[in-house]
């Protein structure tokens, strides 16, 4: 079964739990929704693990169903809150990219500090569990969100923005950016590198 489910979830994770003993890269899609994106890399790349992260039950349950029809043992899904996963979850220096892609955008100005690029646990997180010279890569359809993010992270050392031109390198589209694109919406790209 592709359902990563921890023993603990008050200590880390190691890696020997995350890739089920493979040593190989590691990328982590925080809410990966219905799986498109998670499946679609881990057969582009065999040669690496994927975790998808995600909260809801229906969204796990498809993931779980595409990993499973296309065969894939580089892929698990971990059933649990994004924010609480890289604050506490992860080990130390163990992820190569974290992929943050069409997240919640928390609209309303008085819940922008709910938006995981304003929250320090989240922040300090990314940066605990990034190996050095690791990426965050983030897509969103909201421009205040996308915002949010190169302040956040501009305002903190070690982090570099790099370039990321459209066709830079294989990249499958997730639901959410497939339906924002369908409605004629912007997809707001920004990729940083750790230190």
């Amino acid at each position: 079964m592709s359902l990563l489910v921890p023993t603990d979830y008050f200590r880390p994770l190691s890696r020997q739990e995350l890739a089920g003993g493979r040593v190989c890269p590691l990328e982590v899609e925080l809410g990966c929704g219905d799986g498109r994106f998670l499946a679609g890399m881990a057969q582009a790349h065999p040669e690496r693990q994927f975790l998808g992260v995600e909260r809801m039950l229906g969204r796990v349950q498809k993931t779980l169903r595409r990993i499973s029809e296309a065969g894939l043992g580089n892929a698990q899904v971990l059933r649990l809150e994004s924010g609480y996963t890289m604050g506490w979850l992860l080990p130390d220096a163990s992820v190569s990219r974290v992929h943050l892609l069409c997240p919640d955008p928390w609209p309303k100005l008085k819940h922008a500090a709910r938006r995981l690029v304003n929250q320090e646990e989240f922040l300090s997180g990314l940066e605990r569990v990034l190996l050095p010279g690791g990426e965050f890569l983030l897509k969103t359809d909201d421009a205040r969100y996308a915002e949010d993010a190169m302040q956040s992270l501009g305002k903190r050392a070690h982090w570099k923005a790099m370039d990321w031109p459209q066709d830079a390198f294989f990249y499958p589209t997730t639901d959410f950016e497939a339906h924002w694109l369908a409605m004629g919406r912007s997809i707001h790209r920004a990729r940083w590198r750790w230190r």
